[in-house]
C-alpha cells in the first residue's frame, strides 16, 4: 500500500499529514486534507512546559493525530480530565494544572481535533458534532483512562458530556463550567445566535482574539493572545474552529439531537458527585447551571458556585479560583 500526499502546494509554515491509502484502490472516496501545525509554534509559549503525547486514531482511510498533556502522578487516586471548547485548545487550562498536581492529581488534557497540536482536517465538511464524539471516544479508550473527573467547558462540555454517558464505568466525578448539551428542542439565546453569525460572516477569524473577547478581565497579555494562535498558522487550519458553531444543535431534526437526548436520560440516572461551577460574566451559558442542577441528581447536596467577574473562558479569567473550587470538590467527594 502506498503513502499518498496529496497535491497541495505545501507553505513553509505548514505540512500536509500523509493519508494512508493510495487513491486508486478507492476513486470514489474522498479522503481527507490535513494540516499539521509545526511544533516550532509551541516551543516559546508561556507557561506551558509540557511535552504532547500522541494517539492516532482512523477516519475512514485517514489517520489523524490527536494531541494531550499528561502530568502528575500516573498513580493518583484522581486523574482530572480537562476539556476545552472552541476556539482555544488545552492551553485555556495552564493556570489550573499545577494546582491540580500540587494536590497530588493526575492531569489529561487533549487538544480536539482541529484544535492546539492535534491535526486539523482542513474541509469543514470534515468536522461534524458525532465524527468529535467518536474522535475523543476512541482516544478515550486508547488511553484507557479512568478513574476521571471530568472538568468541561464550553464544547468540552458538548463532547465530554457524550464520553460521559458512553463510559460511565470510567468516570467518577463531573463539574461542568460554562457549557451545555442542547437538544434543539428550544431557541437558542440571542448571546450564542449572534456568535454564530460572526463566525460564519467574519473575513478575519482572529483565534487570540476571540478569547480575548469571551474574557471578562482583559486585555490579555500579547503573549498570552499569541498563544491562542499559535495552533493556527493561517486561515488553512482554522476549518474546525469555523465551523463549530454551526455544529450546536439547535431544532430537533437536527443528526445530533437524538443522541444529546439520549445523553440526557444517562445524565438523569447519573448520582455520582456533580458540581456546577459556571461564572457570572457569559451571555452564552448565563444560567445554564440550573438544568444540570435539577436534572442530575449527582448535583444534590453539592456546593455549588459561581465565579464572580469571569467570562465565557473562565479558565483564563479566574483559573486559580476554579481550581481550587475542583479540588475542594474532590476532597469533598472521595
Amino acid at each position: 500500500m502506498s503513502i499518498i500526499f496529496r497535491n497541495v502546494s505545501v507553505r513553509q509554515n505548514f505540512v500536509i499529514a500523509p493519508l494512508a491509502k493510495d487513491e486508486r484502490l478507492a476513486p470514489t472516496v474522498q479522503l481527507m486534507q490535513v494540516a499539521r501545525t509545526p511544533e516550532h509554534r509551541f516551543e516559546t509559549l508561556r507557561d506551558w512546559p509540557y511535552e504532547p503525547h500522541y494517539t492516532e486514531i482512523q477516519q475512514d482511510d485517514t489517520a489523524l493525530r490527536l494531541a494531550h498533556i499528561d502530568t502528575g502522578p500516573r498513580d493518583a487516586a484522581t486523574t482530572v480530565l480537562c476539556m476545552h471548547g472552541e476556539p482555544s485548545w488545552s492551553y485555556l487550562y495552564r493556570k489550573m494544572i499545577p494546582i491540580f498536581v500540587t494536590a497530588g492529581h493526575r492531569v489529561v488534557a487533549p487538544d480536539l481535533i482541529g484544535f492546539g497540536r492535534s491535526d486539523k482536517p482542513m474541509s469543514t465538511s470534515d468536522y461534524t458534532y458525532e465524527r468529535h464524539v467518536s474522535w475523543m471516544s476512541e482516544w478515550l479508550v486508547t488511553n484507557d483512562l479512568r478513574r476521571l473527573t471530568l472538568v468541561c467547558q464550553d464544547w468540552g462540555g458538548l463532547i465530554g458530556l457524550r464520553l460521559l454517558t458512553a463510559f460511565p464505568e470510567r468516570f467518577e466525578r463531573l463539574v461542568v463550567a460554562n457549557t451545555f448539551l442542547p437538544v434543539g428542542d428550544r431557541p437558542p439565546g440571542d448571546g450564542f445566535m449572534a456568535w454564530r453569525k460572526y463566525s460564519q460572516e467574519t473575513p478575519v477569524f482572529n483565534v487570540g482574539r476571540i478569547v480575548e473577547g469571551g474574557c471578562a478581565r482583559k486585555p490579555l497579555d500579547p503573549a498570552v493572545v499569541a498563544a491562542y494562535d499559535a495552533p493556527f498558522p493561517d486561515d488553512s487550519f482554522k476549518a474546525g474552529a469555523r465551523v463549530f458553531p454551526t455544529l450546536v444543535p439547535i431544532s430537533l431534526d437536527d443528526p445530533s439531537s437524538p443522541h444529546n437526548l439520549a445523553a440526557w436520560t444517562m445524565l438523569e440516572r447519573f448520582d455520582k458527585p456533580t458540581l456546577t461551577a459556571f461564572s457570572d460574566a457569559d451571555p452564552v451559558t448565563k444560567g445554564g447551571d440550573r438544568a444540570f442542577q435539577q436534572r442530575i441528581p449527582g448535583t444534590n447536596g453539592q456546593s455549588h458556585t459561581t465565579i464572580t467577574n469571569a467570562g465565557h473562558f473562565l479558565q483564563e479569567d479566574a483559573g486559580e479560583e476554579l481550581a481550587r473550587v475542583v479540588n475542594d470538590f474532590i476532597s469533598r467527594n472521595p
